[in-house]
């Protein structure tokens, strides 16, 4: 039987990512070597922490190179919270170059005085026409934010879904053919989270 990989490079919510899958009768697969990829149907990179010390930490995997391999020939990836933001080309967190999967950056989120950072916290998210799990007209999708930081993507198209922070849109959802990314936590999210991961889960390839 094929496996969900979950890359475990120290810097994961991997036990909450994992609990959420099995409850779903997924088995999963902790990948620390290429080799163990073999036997995956589907990769997740999740994420908790700063851009940086993330980066270097994926390098120390050697697994960069077959990250980028395994998006390139079309199988299904999924990139939660941090792990979305790794992606990108370079983070205002940090100095170090990120994986450049994605054109873009990543900012920091905008000081208003009516709100605060992090951005912490249950928040509804708003699908837009181009989202493949999540339909524009369904109701009541609250999803599960922990951030400092949001991604502003070259090409807007690939944001899929956006967060309300004050008189601001934050970008919560990408999607890119095989490639999904999102800056909530799916794992923590309740009937939206799981909902979510159940759409994902059946359009594995």
């Amino acid at each position: 039987m094929s496996k969900i990989g979950l890359i475990d490079y120290g810097m994961g919510n991997i036990h909450s990512v994992t609990k959420a899958l099995e409850s779903l009768e997924e088995e999963i697969i902790l990948i620390r070597n290429n080799y163990e990829i073999k036997d995956c149907k589907a990769l997740i990179l999740p994420g908790v922490g700063s851009f940086d010390p993330a980066i270097n930490n994926l390098s120390n995997t050697g697994l960069i190179i077959d990250i980028k391999n395994w998006i390139k020939s079309g199988k299904s990836f999924l990139g939660i919270c941090l792990g979305l933001q790794l992606l990108f080309e370079s983070s205002d967190e940090g100095s170090i170059n990120g994986l450049g999967i994605v054109n873009g950056q990543i900012k920091k989120i905008p000081q208003l005085s009516d709100q605060r950072i992090p951005h912490v916290g249950w928040c509804e998210l708003f699908p837009t026409k181009n989202n493949s799990l999540l339909k524009e007209d369904e109701l009541n999708n609250w999803v599960y934010f922990v951030h400092s930081y949001h991604a502003v993507p070259s090409n807007t198209d690939l944001i899929t879904a956006n967060v309300s922070y004050g008189s601001e849109k934050l970008t919560a959802m990408i999607e890119k053919d095989n490639l999904l990314a999102c800056q909530f936590h799916p794992e923590k999210s309740g009937k939206t989270g799981e909902k979510l991961l159940r759409r994902w889960i059946k359009r594995i390839q």
